[in-house]
């Protein structure tokens, strides 16, 4: 988690040399790894998509201002809804995927970008 927040605030800083800019929305994508089956899931800020047993909700995404395409970062919570547990909460990076990864057995979720 604190390698999260350290690779956050180097996104964020210096101020003037990269703007962040928040999206309305995120895509998503998920792989079931028993299937080998992946699904793209766009999903809206303040919203939540069902993936198999997981709940997926998204605080908030957010991408370099100046480059929308160069990287995504999106804050996500993920619950099995069998067990109402919640299996992963917070920042995850589209470049660095395993970073800051869901750990379950059967699913992976990360993200692909932000949307507007």
């Amino acid at each position: 988690m604190i390698r999260v927040a350290l690779l956050l605030a180097g996104l964020a800083a210096p101020a003037a040399a990269q703007e962040v800019a928040r999206a309305n929305g995120a895509l998503l994508r998920g792989l079931d790894k028993i299937s080998g089956r992946t699904t793209d899931m766009p999903v809206s800020v303040g919203q939540a998509v069902r993936y198999g047993r997981l709940e997926v909700r998204l605080g908030e995404c957010r991408y370099p201002a100046g480059d929308p395409s160069s990287d995504a970062y999106a804050q996500l919570t993920i619950t099995d809804t069998t067990q109402n547990v919640t299996l992963f909460s917070g920042w995850m990076i589209a470049s660095s995927p395993a970073l800051s990864a869901l750990d379950d057995t059967r699913y992976d979720v990360w993200v692909i970008s932000c949307q507007s």
